[in-house]
């Protein structure tokens, strides 16, 4: 059978295209877009996307089929759950769906044929780029206009049964943090989304596709994804505000049959897990015992902390709380200051937080709290960490500086203020930090063995996994973690299913 087969229009085979296409590159892309909202139509695929609605995924698929094959247009197969559609419902999905397309195909819903009438959308934009120009040379806001935008779809033959996994995963985001850039909307998330697409496709198979949402209310973002829940194999949430990213989650974990990963929580734990058990061993000292402080408390703060913390139980093989495992020497900040119990600022979620680190009740400033600590992770803003900073920390400090597209701190400065280690989330450093090493080998392995839910196991062993694929020969302060193009990277992920 035919199936709709999301690819890249630019391979990214290299660091160079890895930075055009996803960080620190595309949020120029986002940028201009929050600046002049029409430039979505320029920078984005969304002047040849159409989403096809229907109440039967197949049905939606054959005329997608169609539609790219008699018009060029990218057309994306959805399926409504026509038994839990209210009154009104319909128009509220299409409505803020709309990001993401130029228009929404209803021929099925109202009952036309599958090779019936469709006009083409009035701003349909091709790929203009000459065969001559090196795509390297050219910065992320002309590569996006000259190809609009970085994703499109090919008609695919597979062969066999039809399988869940054909289905795309979506990228679902409603732009309240995108990048560092916050609170940006849906039109200028979309170049982001495209980006990560780009990245499940070329580093893990794996078809996926942009939802940005125009709504940012929690429950209404948990409804359109439930309506649409058969047309994809998964659910990769991005760039949602904490603490609304939280409820967003767990409850669509709790709703629906298809797995559901909030990437920038889990998928950035991952891979600072991975990196701080590497970096660990260079600097010769042990995750369980050293003095960690955090700056920035949200959705990937939180999610790393926990996630170290389950670590450093199991590696000391104490509960939290004992001294050397556990939460102890964890010192949260966010724009408030440290966070600890009963501060007024903490909503729900860091007063939990608060509960599981800061032990000793620290109610300082970052400037002090982080004196004699021996790891920082910055998951905040650009500049916060001054080379002042760095120098009162303990010996041999190791930084993970990962705020994109700019870190707290550059890790060259760091390294000249005396860090051992220093990294960031940027692909044009050493010791990149980014969950592009996670999501797309992750996915390909969740979706080849139905796997229906990412628990905590899945996720300390994938760190695990991670990490032990820098060999000890290769291991040293500038290489402490795969390059994320290394083709061992969503192989090892893939493998770890073997054993869950």
């Amino acid at each position: 059978m035919k199936i709709i087969d999301i690819v890249s229009k630019v391979k990214v085979d290299s660091k160079e295209l890895l930075a055009l296409v996803y960080t620190p590159g595309v949020a120029k892309s986002s940028t201009a877009i929050y600046e002049d909202y029409d430039k979505v139509f320029d920078l984005t695929n969304r002047s040849n996307s159409v989403a096809v609605l229907s109440f039967d995924y197949f049905e939606s698929l054959k005329r997608a089929v169609y539609l790219k094959e008699t018009y060029g247009a990218d057309a994306f197969p959805l399926e409504i759950k026509k038994n839990e559609l209210k009154e009104g419902e319909l128009d509220f999905v299409i409505n803020n769906i709309m990001p993401n397309f130029m228009g929404v195909d209803k021929v099925l819903i109202e009952g036309g044929a599958y090779d019936g009438a469709f006009n083409i959308p009035k701003r349909s934009k091709g790929c203009v780029l000459s065969d001559d120009i090196k795509i390297e040379t050219l910065e992320p806001v002309e590569l996006r206009r000259l190809l609009g935008g970085v994703i499109e779809t090919n008609v695919l033959e597979v062969q066999g049964m039809f399988d869940n996994s054909y289905k795309p995963v979506a990228i679902v985001s409603d732009g309240s943090a995108v990048l560092g850039l916050g609170n940006i909307g849906a039109e200028a998330g979309l170049p982001v989304m495209e980006g990560k697409a780009v990245l499940f496709k070329d580093l893990g198979g794996v078809n996926a596709m942009p939802l940005c949402l125009k709504t940012q209310v929690p429950s209404e973002i948990e409804r359109i994804v439930f309506l649409l829940e058969n047309s994809f194999s998964g659910i990769n949430l991005e760039d949602i505000s904490a603490p609304r990213c939280f409820e967003v989650e767990q409850n669509l974990i709790e709703k629906l049959n298809i797995p559901v990963f909030h990437d920038d929580q889990h998928g950035t734990a991952i891979v600072v897990l991975a990196g701080l058990l590497n970096a660990m061993k260079v600097a010769g000292k042990e995750l369980d015992k050293v003095k960690i402080v955090f700056s920035g408390a949200g959705a990937a703060g939180q999610a790393i902390a926990r996630l170290l913390i389950k670590m450093r139980e199991l590696i000391s093989g104490g509960k939290n709380g004992t001294c050397g495992g556990g939460g102890a020497n964890i010192l949260m900040f966010d724009k408030f200051g440290a966070v600890y119990k009963g501060r007024k600022e903490n909503d729900p979620s860091l007063e939990k937080m608060a509960e599981i680190t800061n032990f000793e009740g620290f109610k300082g400033s970052l400037k002090d709290g982080i004196k004699g600590a021996d790891v920082f992770i910055g998951v905040s803003t650009k500049g916060i960490l001054s080379p002042e900073m760095v120098k009162s920390m303990a010996d041999d400090p190791v930084i993970f500086a990962i705020a994109n597209p700019e870190p707290e701190i550059l890790p060259d400065v760091a390294l000249k203020a005396g860090a051992k280690i220093a990294a960031s989330g940027r692909s044009d450093f050493n010791n990149q930090i980014n969950n592009s090493l996670v999501f797309p080998g992750l996915f390909r392995g969740v979706l080849e063995n139905g796997v229906k839910k990412i628990d905590d196991k899945v996720k300390l062993q994938a760190a695990l996994a991670l990490a032990q694929i820098v060999s000890d020969e290769e291991l040293n302060e500038n290489y402490i973690i795969p390059d994320a193009l290394d083709k061992r990277v969503p192989l090892g992920l893939q493998k770890i299913f073997q054993h869950v």
